[in-house]
């Protein structure tokens, strides 16, 4: 049958976006870079929605995902965020490497995910495409400013890698964190969903592509204030 293909091929179109926003991302071209994540990320979208509508889901198809998400969300922002190390005079070379801590973090937390059966409706821990989102957005959106700030620019890559491991710690974290999957569209369950949608639209018009790096550390923000009073 044709149709158990089709969640693995959209799955595929997720690894391949993945491993041109990694070239894209050697190569400095951070825009290009994050539209593949970008596009990555609708073709992640996609591949578990068909599954479920064509009711082909398999254990395959699982295996695939995460080793998709593990080069597009994991791989290729470590790769974008290396790249802009790169462009400074580090006297110690190999700390753009250090980067590619992150990559390792982003495998664990798929692994992770994918054994825990708490994470149906919601997250434990900052999902990987929620992580890429912010530091392409970041870099794209800020980073040559932030090399004109004062102190932040001087200090920038000493920050630039705390963010990291901040970001390493936040994808293998215990903190539950929501998910936009809605049951029914009413506004009583849905709160706190309905509360983040309507405070992004601000973030994005106001401050463009950073924007969505706001939106990514809001989220994780109002995941931690919000989540003694919601269920895992």
């Amino acid at each position: 049958m044709i149709k158990k293909h089709i969640p693995n091929t959209i799955t595929c179109g997720n690894l391949i976006a993945g491993c041109i926003a990694v070239w894209f991302a050697f190569q400095a071209d951070f825009h290009f870079a994050l539209l593949f994540i970008v596009i990555g990320a609708v073709f992640d979208f996609f591949d578990g929605l068909s599954a479920r509508l064509l009711h082909v889901s398999s254990s395959i198809g699982k295996e695939l995902d995460s080793l998709a998400d593990c080069i597009t969300f994991g791989f290729a922002p470590s790769a974008i965020v290396f790249s802009f190390l790169n462009s400074f005079h580090i006297h110690l070379p190999f700390v753009p490497f250090l980067a590619f801590i992150m990559a390792a973090f982003s495998a664990l937390r798929l692994a992770k995910f994918n054994l825990d059966e708490r994470q149906a409706l919601g997250f434990i821990g900052l999902p990987t495409p929620a992580n890429a989102l912010f530091w392409g957005a970041l870099i794209v959106g800020s980073g040559e400013w932030m090399k004109t700030v004062p102190f932040i620019g001087s200090n920038l890559p000493l920050l630039i890698l705390a963010g990291v491991f901040i970001s390493c710690y936040l994808l293998i974290s215990k903190i539950p964190m929501f998910a936009l999957k809605f049951k029914t569209w009413g506004w009583k369950g849905n709160e706190v969903r309905y509360l983040f949608i309507i405070s992004c639209i601000p973030f994005l018009l106001l401050l463009g592509i950073s924007g969505l790096a706001a939106v990514i550390t809001w989220y994780v923000v109002l995941s931690v204030l919000t989540q003694r009073r919601r269920p895992v």
